[in-house]
């Protein structure tokens, strides 16, 4: 498949292509914004990566340029499909023009002010314009700027769909400017249905390990996938489950095991551990005023586990010592904060 993004996913299609499953309530509230002429001059979608927050966004770009155009549901389609249709714009990450294959670090802030100039151009079309920022996490501080004035003044009859990974990590004035729409991780049913449309030739029994590793994101279904077979994400998959009912040679094992691993594996292991993190710091949120405790040191764990594996990174630490450390500190967490029976 064509390349289309800097972090595609090979065999995957593009957002654009229109696989959309899940997130139909945000889809009918912004529907039925657009049936009674009130569409946001912007929207921010935030949630976890790849959850399908850009297939999202051009389900929503269809829909409105098919409501708002004198075309056909097809032919707009298809244009979207082939980013060529004129009343679209999307701002993401593009390629140096020296070397074809090789791709930006972030949105720079002329390809922010070409977005703009565009979208103040005649219309190519009847009806709404999209400018679709995919996402705005890749915009540095020039080009977050500029997008900021863009969105002060925005064109009539145009829609930013701005997409954050980390929304507390963006601009606050830029935030302040959207209408916000979080979205949620999907089911497991959902993802399974994902991973069968596009892969229909994955066994049942590696689509049920794909889903069980995705935690409710697709496109951590498909990495998986990617990965050499082997057992030491099982292993962690099941240590994490309960971190103080198994002994400490489980985790000295699995922290072997990925010490030894390449830098895929490794990689997708510590997402893993960060989605723990999250979870178990969510949940407590979730559980009220009696587990403040609980929450606390959730809070202080995210913030020591991840600066022991972004010092690994940095200076090319023991991985396996890392890893030990952040299973000791995760495994003591859970014994601290789980109340006894």
């Amino acid at each position: 498949m064509e390349r289309r993004e800097a972090d595609q996913i090979e065999n995957v299609p593009a957002p654009e292509f229109g696989m959309l499953v899940g997130h139909q309530a945000p889809l009918a509230s912004l529907m039925t914004a657009l049936d009674r002429n009130r569409l946001p001059s912007a929207i921010l979608l935030h949630g976890p990566r790849g959850i399908g927050k850009a297939t999202f966004a051009f389900e929503i770009a269809r829909e409105v340029l098919s409501r708002t155009s004198d075309e056909t549901e097809e032919r707009i389609s298809a244009q979207v499909a082939a980013l060529s249709h004129p009343n679209l714009s999307l701002l993401r990450r593009t390629t140096d023009p020296a070397n074809a294959q090789k791709y930006y670090s972030a949105i720079r802030v002329d390809d922010v002010r070409a977005m703009r100039d565009s979208l103040h151009q005649t219309r190519g079309r009847a009806g709404y314009r999209i400018a679709i920022v995919d996402s705005v996490d890749d915009c540095n501080a020039n080009s977050a700027n500029a997008l900021l004035k863009t969105l002060e003044e925005p064109p009539s009859d145009t829609m930013f769909i701005v997409l954050s990974h980390r929304p507390g990590g963006m601009l606050a004035t830029i935030r302040s400017r959207c209408q916000s729409f979080g979205l949620r991780p999907l089911n497991d049913q959902q993802t399974g249905q994902i991973i069968t449309k596009i892969r229909p030739d994955i066994a049942p029994q590696d689509v049920s390990r794909a889903v069980g590793f995705a935690n409710g994101r697709p496109r951590r279904a498909f990495e998986s996938l990617m990965l050499e077979e082997g057992d030491v994400l099982d292993a962690l998959q099941t240590w994490l489950e309960n971190p103080a009912a198994h002994p400490t040679r489980a985790h000295l094992k699995i922290a072997e095991g990925l010490a030894a691993s390449k830098g895929a594996e490794l990689g997708f292991a510590q997402d893993m551990i960060r989605d723990w993190l999250a979870t178990e710091a969510e949940t407590a949120a979730r559980a009220g005023s009696g587990s403040r405790f609980r929450l606390a040191s959730a809070n202080g764990l995210w913030e020591k586990a991840n600066a022991l594996i972004a010092d690994a990174d940095i200076y090319n630490l023991d991985r396996r010592q890392t890893l030990v450390a952040v299973f000791d500190f995760l495994r003591d967490h859970v014994r601290r904060t789980t109340p006894v029976s």
